[in-house]
């Protein structure tokens, strides 16, 4: 019945062929209608919410204090040193001369005199040990000039570059160990300019770094692209000022990582390029079929855009897996289809009584061949379909929306290769033959005898030998590659996304070929190494609720600050304790600069307390009343002057896996509740910020991926075993023809774990990549094989069919996909070479799963099935 259905759907489409050629380029143009009209955004991090007590937590501070809405630039001024006077080297140099001071106050004059880089300063502007120092040198030297009090205000750059240029090296040494001087009463901490390594006291240093606040007017919810722009343009001032050092920032990071993929594709198209065509010229062994199977590819961009239009759908990370997707399933689609018309033109698939067979012409061989593949066509777009559709249940907008593109695109691979192309080629195909004279009848890939034949038959041999033993070593490897899969890093880290440097061969490509040089990944290492990092990535919040005005919080806080490890995501300070601002930090700071502060915060110590002991309430009103925006910044007073809550600003690595950092933060939170209620106070205390929302977001994507993963599987699993019972009445089927794709899946998972490549988010998609392309595989051989079983007289004459003419079509498609995406490991930007990497692994080893595994399954099945039925006679 399904056969009869199957033949009169393909005698439809090639009778009218000109006609569906024509209805589904219309459709075609009203996809690309809603591309071109459509006006889609990109989906950033906020578009991946999920409900926890982190993100809502992260609302409430952003709802009730004052947030630091600034963009932070880093820039790094190093000296590692290199070759002295008489020709030896020093182990390390010096960014505390004063010729080194200077120059990066000329480089902030540099900025200051640009009016577009001037308007992205916020009011701080540029603040550094230079800064520390010059101020220094200017109230000195007004302390000398004048006869009363002298002036206090803050001084102008101009006057800070001419107090240095006025002294010699020695007059700046003793100013800067002035400055440095543990014991010295210096107004903020110095040290924040310092790295780790730096011994307190000293007045040399490798490195030191420099803090940049911008402001943008952008909006909340743009990204402040004139300040990111801004950090492109500093980042040149500064190569002509220092020979060694960095400027680092969102602006800088963006811009590279676009210039390491567009570097990365400028070297890699041409060579994918080639070897697409390569491979697919080598299967088709035809210039037309090859361009007709690009056109099917373009209908299938075609919709994709289209739908991504019409549906309003928000571009995102995720989305990235889609279009390679498509692209795989249509090159396997495409080939399959072709592979059949000439099977059937050259009588491949029929044999009359005598066993002789028939050529056909262009209509009656492509409605054959049609015929004889739609249903696997449509039991591959039915499985896959529906499979990625399983995903619209996740709670995550950005995973519903992969759902939805996945499944429609899947559709659309279908409607260009199993309605558009097949008519397109009849038609080409009787122009050329009956206009031109030219004969369109060509062997089919892997049927004729060759070195491609012997390959493909390779499995066959397998199965008729040891088929038992190639199924036991198979699942031992996959069961050993699901053991290997339980220690891969589930991490998300963000500086595994920055580009890494081209290796030396790319460099000696020739001219617009050769790639830029990139150091932003040791960039970014050197600065989570070395120093206090600032902006979001590189801070952490913790949330207090409950009664903040017990001064056993302010201990417990405390407490928790001098308990952090080192080693870990936390940050410290030159005192080892972590780096935290709060309530207490922001009164000490206020209080180095008001008098009327820093006696009350003196007032309510206890003799030897570092800590306030009585009155806090009072204290947290002197500190309003001094300064309320700064205030505002730790603690959330009502209307009533009553403290609802505290935040705590925590400073952690910003190279730090987000995972990593939430577990140190949850630490940290922890600590203060249990001190807290220790003494008498209990509080509730949230991780939360940037770092942390991401670990929670990562961690329910990855849930809901694997979760799909296995819905998916179900799901394909019923659709397969529903489909043989109704066609063959045979329940066993469906399962053999989904285990390979489960012994490819973990075959590439335990790839992964030995390889070192973590399964997150970003790789979970990319993995899904295995069971579409593998059950698509496993369909086509499933199907083939029950075909060849009813037309061929044995067993083995059916795995042989089977496996050299829809193997063909297979090792085509893979060795195409794989060749094209494969090359993508050799990209710049880690995603692109992951992508590529993993990508390439998943197609291999699905088609080694159904080359290998599938035709011993079968044959297993089969003997099984005789044994059962002659027992039961």
């Amino acid at each position: 019945m399904a056969t009869d259905r199957s033949s009169r759907y393909a005698e439809i489409v090639v009778a009218h062929s000109r006609l569906v050629v024509l209805v589904v380029l219309a459709l075609t143009a009203v996809m690309l209608v809603g591309f071109v009209i459509a006006d889609t955004e990109d989906a950033g991090i906020g578009e991946f919410e999920t409900d926890s007590d982190e993100t809502a937590a992260l609302e409430y501070i952003d709802e009730r204090y004052e947030t630091d809405d600034r963009v932070v630039t880093q820039l790094v001024v190093r000296d590692r040193g290199g070759d002295d006077a008489n020709g030896g080297e020093t182990p390390t140099g010096d960014v505390l001369t004063r010729d080194s001071l200077l120059e990066g106050l000329r480089l902030q004059q540099d900025v200051r005199e640009n009016a577009s880089l001037n308007e992205t300063l916020a009011e701080e502007g540029f603040v550094g040990l230079e800064n520390v120092v010059a101020t220094g040198a200017v109230f000195e030297d007004r302390a000398a000039e004048a006869d009363g009090p002298p002036d206090t205000s803050a001084p102008t750059l101009e006057e800070q570059i001419a107090a240095l240029e006025s002294r010699s090296d020695e007059e700046v040494e003793a100013l800067l160990a002035d400055v440095l001087d543990p014991e010295a009463d210096v107004q903020g901490d110095p040290y924040q300019f310092l790295p780790d390594s730096y011994e307190p006291g000293s007045t040399s240093a490798e490195s030191r770094i420099v803090f940049l606040f911008q402001v943008d007017e952008s909006g909340d919810d743009e990204e402040p692209q004139a300040a990111y722009d801004a950090q492109v343009e500093i980042e040149s001032l500064f190569e002509e000022r220092f020979d060694d050092g960095f400027v680092f920032g969102q602006g800088i990071t963006d811009a590279t990582s676009a210039s390491a993929v567009g570097d990365s594709f400028a070297i890699i198209t041409p060579v994918a390029f080639v070897l697409v065509l390569f491979v697919l010229g080598v299967t088709y062994r035809d210039v037309v079929d090859v361009l007709i199977g690009i056109v099917g590819i373009a209908v299938v961009m075609a919709w994709l855009a289209g739908l991504i239009g019409w549906l309003g759908i928000p571009t995102s990370q995720l989305l990235i897996a889609v279009p390679f997707l498509l692209i795989g399933l249509s090159i396997d689609y495409s080939l399959h289809v072709v592979m059949r018309y000439r099977e059937a033109r050259a009588g491949e698939l029929e044999a009359d009584s005598a066993g002789t067979t028939e050529r056909r012409g262009v209509r009656s061989g492509m409605a054959l061949g049609l015929g004889g593949v739609v249903l696997a066509l449509a039991a591959a777009t039915f499985s896959t379909g529906v499979g990625f559709l399983s995903n619209v249940v996740s709670p995550l907008p950005a995973i519903q929306d992969f759902a939805v593109l996945s499944a429609g695109g899947i559709l659309a691979t279908f409607v260009a290769f199993g309605l558009f192309v097949p008519a397109l080629k009849v038609e080409v195909d009787s122009l050329l033959e009956n206009r031109l004279g030219w004969n369109r009848a060509k062997p089919p890939f892997g049927v004729t005898p060759g070195r491609v034949n012997r390959a493909l038959s390779s499995g066959v041999t397998l199965a008729k030998r040891a088929p038992v033993a190639v199924v036991l070593v198979a699942f031992l490897v996959a069961a050993g590659g699901a053991y290997g899969a339980t220690g891969i890093d589930t991490e998300f880290n963000q500086a595994d996304f920055l580009p890494q440097d081209a290796p030396e061969w790319a460099k000696s490509l020739p001219g617009p070929l050769a790639p830029d040089t990139y150091t932003i990944a040791d960039d970014a290492a050197y600065l989570g190494d070395n120093f206090q990092e600032r902006g979001e990535d590189a801070q952490a919040q913790v949330l207090i609720r409950g009664d903040v005005t017990d001064p056993a919080v302010l201990r417990a806080i405390e407490d928790a600050r001098g308990a952090v490890d080192g080693d870990g995501t936390i940050t410290t300070q030159a005192d080892g304790s972590a780096a935290v601002e709060g309530p207490l930090t922001v009164i000490e700071d206020v209080a180095s600069e008001n008098e009327t502060v820093a006696n009350a915060l003196e007032e309510r110590r206890a003799d030897g307390e570092a800590v306030p002991t009585e009155d806090l309430a009072g204290l947290y009103d002197v500190l309003f009343a001094a300064d309320p925006d700064t205030a505002a910044t730790v603690l959330e007073r009502t209307d009533d002057g009553s403290y609802e809550s505290a935040r705590l600003l925590v400073s952690v690595r910003g190279d730090a896996a987000a995972q990593s950092v939430a577990d140190d933060t949850r630490a940290f939170a922890g600590e203060v509740e249990r001190g807290s209620a220790a003494d008498g106070a209990p509080v509730t205390a949230v991780a939360t910020g940037g770092p942390v929302t991401t670990a929670v977001i990562q961690d329910a994507l990855l849930e809901t991926l694997v979760q799909a993963f296995a819905v998916t599987l179900v799901v394909i699993l019923v659709f397969l075993t529903l489909l043989y019972w109704v066609r063959h009445r045979t329940l066993s089927l469906g399962i053999v023809t989904l285990a390979p794709v489960v012994a490819a899946l973990a075959w590439l998972l335990g790839a992964m774990a030995l390889l070192d490549l973590p399964f997150n988010s970003e790789t979970a998609v990319i993995t899904s990549l295995a069971i579409g392309l593998g059950v698509d595989y496993s369909i086509h051989v499933g199907e083939r094989f029950v075909a060849e079983r009813e037309r061929q007289p044995t067993l083995e004459t059916a795995l042989e069919a089977t496996m050299t003419g829809t193997g063909g079509a297979l090792l085509g498609s893979a060795a195409t996909t794989a060749a094209g995406f494969g090359v993508l490991a050799l990209a710049l930007a880690p995603p692109l070479q992951r992508f590529g990497l993993v990508t390439g692994l998943a197609i291999v080893f699905a088609f080694l799963a159904c080359l290998t595994v599938l035709p011993c399954l079968l044959v297993v099945r089969e003997r099984l099935l005789e044994r059962l039925g002659r027992a039961g006679a």
